[in-house]
């Protein structure tokens, strides 16, 4: 077998049982990886000099094709609802078949490191198949510096072989595709599928696993912090403004998407961003567009027009085109991915009923049940058959990566959340003046000056009333917005029709939370919508 590289001698790929490949790539450049994907055919250039891949059949996650290893060590760990198990003997036969599938086969290694802190870091090696996904990965988590490569020893192992098919009876799996993590020896293997995005989420996935057992949160957050050192993490599903809110020119940008707070703080899990791309615009987001111009950056599933301009208005491939980026190609990216605790957490949700205040503070508790609850809003037309807004609970904004059950990150949040006073605020994106169809989107301009005020700490001294459906606070007056716009209700036309569709809401919740209520303690179930009312 050819190696080629720098690594550590000791820790070839025959040391996993990989020496059946052909040749080995370790630690390849931006340069070098550019020049294999397209000579193989992997990938294209475009107008601008990045790189664009197609990945096929798959433009997204297979979360229904991940499954985590149940052996006596994850038992009683891994919230086995929305985790699916595969037994130890079925593992070892895919690792295995895995193994002398890579015969003949140039592979590509690199060499990574999940996780900012240093004392809750994930040394990862990443072997792939394709170069395109080698360079994915190496723009995604943290570029180690190059001395430290012939020490590296990695505990966390990724197999990413594209042309591998899974064999349902053989495997344990349900289709050809197949992730399959074993958490605790660290090894994770996917098969079946181009789409890059299963090597990030399985580092988080990993980390997710790991690190609450150190007292450590692991967030599906933005973060940012500002010149004084005020840091603020965002959580949100998609669609709700994440990304483009915690991109602020006056703060530093820590990371995009995952997050953990330990002792130290909050630190960055990744060395990078994958950001959606569909309708992108220089005048919406500049920062994220100008990196579509970059050397160096991936763009995944983007049409190109017949000059290999990209076309970012086109989703005829899919909607869930992306771009991935070193964190350095944003201006404000913080070079350490190290900020100190929190002063503000952020939970954005996009609220397609028209019911949620533009901003609202939250206890503790009420933090923890906003933050298992995970909810937002689909809103009509984006799926065949959603005729209305459709609300969608993913607990702790990110269930598909969450192997232990949710009472436990909501638990270590809300004692972080003590501990560290930290002021909590639900900010709703979505609609106002009704549901969809009917209301508007809230205005940016609001959003963002009550963020502003949120994050320095202007609205802790406004005059606030009791939402009378959730029980939490929302302020009466805050300058630069329009107070109307604070009291949801009375931007209705008919405010019958907003009671009736705030009881339909707090339903949803209440329906959705049932699940939480044997794991959470009395105050966080006291902090549930429509409960207070009804003890009155």
């Amino acid at each position: 077998m050819e190696e080629l590289g720098i690594r550590n001698p000791a820790m070839g790929l025959a040391h996993i049982g990989l020496g059946k490949a052909a040749s080995v790539r370790y630690n390849f450049l931006e340069a070098a990886l550019y020049e294999e994907a397209l000579r193989r055919g992997e990938a294209e250039l475009t107008a601008d000099g990045a790189l664009r891949a197609l990945t096929g059949q798959h433009t997204g996650r297979s979360a229904k094709d991940k499954f985590v290893v149940r052996d006596a060590a994850t038992d009683g760990q891994i919230w086995w609802d929305n985790n699916k198990p595969m037994t130890p003997e079925h593992f070892d036969v895919l690792l295995q078949d895995m193994l002398d599938h890579v015969a003949g086969m140039d592979l590509f290694v690199q060499d990574l490191i999940g996780g900012a802190d240093s004392e809750n870091a994930l040394p990862t090696r990443v072997v792939t198949e394709f170069a395109w996904h080698s360079l994915f990965i190496r723009n995604l988590l943290i570029r180690p510096a190059t001395e430290a490569l012939n020490n590296f020893q990695a505990k966390l192992t990724i197999i990413d072989l594209p042309s591998f098919r899974a064999d349902p009876a053989r495997h344990g799996c349900r289709t050809e595709t197949v992730i399959a993590c074993d958490l605790n020896r660290g090894i994770v293997l996917i098969g079946g599928t181009s789409y890059a995005g299963e090597m990030k989420k399985s580092v988080f996935t990993m980390l997710n696993y790991l690190l609450p057992e150190k007292g450590v949160m692991p967030m599906h957050c933005s973060a940012n912090v500002g010149p004084d050192g005020d840091a603020a993490v965002f959580f949100g599903l998609s669609g709700t403004g994440k990304t483009t809110l915690s991109a602020d020119p006056n703060r530093t940008l820590i990371g995009d998407d995952e997050h953990g707070w330990g002792e130290n703080g909050i630190f960055n899990f990744e060395g990078g961003c994958y950001a959606k791309t569909i309708r992108l615009s220089a005048e919406a987001e500049p920062e994220i567009f100008a990196t579509t111009k970059r050397f160096g950056t991936v763009l995944e599933n983007v049409v190109l027009d017949e000059n290999r301009v990209p076309d970012f208005n086109d989703g005829s491939l899919t909607e869930n085109t992306r771009c991935a980026y070193p964190l350095h190609f944003i201006p404000n990216a913080s070079e350490t991915g190290i900020a100190p605790h929190p002063t503000t957490i952020i939970m954005l949700t996009a609220d397609a009923f028209g019911v949620l205040p533009p901003i609202a503070k939250l206890t503790p508790e009420q933090a923890m049940y906003h933050f298992l609850s995970g909810y937002t809003a689909k809103v009509a037309g984006t799926e065949k058959g959603v005729t209305e807004p459709e609300a969608t609970f993913s607990t702790c904004f990110g269930a598909p990566f969450m192997p232990r059950h949710p009472a436990e990150y909501g638990n270590l949040l809300r004692d972080l959340i003590a501990r560290h006073n930290v002021d909590c605020w639900l900010v709703n994106t979505g609609w106002t003046g009704g549901a969809y169809g009917t209301g508007r989107r809230m205005p940016i301009k609001a959003t963002r000056a009550l963020l502003a005020a949120a994050l320095h700490g202007d609205l802790k001294a406004s005059q606030m009333r009791v939402d009378p459906n959730f029980g939490f606070e929302v302020p009466v007056a805050v300058e630069e917005v329009d107070a109307t716009i604070l009291d949801p209700r009375s931007t209705w036309a008919d405010a019958t029709a907003y009671d009736a569709q705030a009881k339909k809401l707090v339903g949803m919740f209440n329906d959705n939370f049932a699940k939480f209520e044997d794991h959470v303690d009395g105050k966080v179930l006291d902090a549930a919508p429509g409960l207070r009312l009804a003890a009155e």
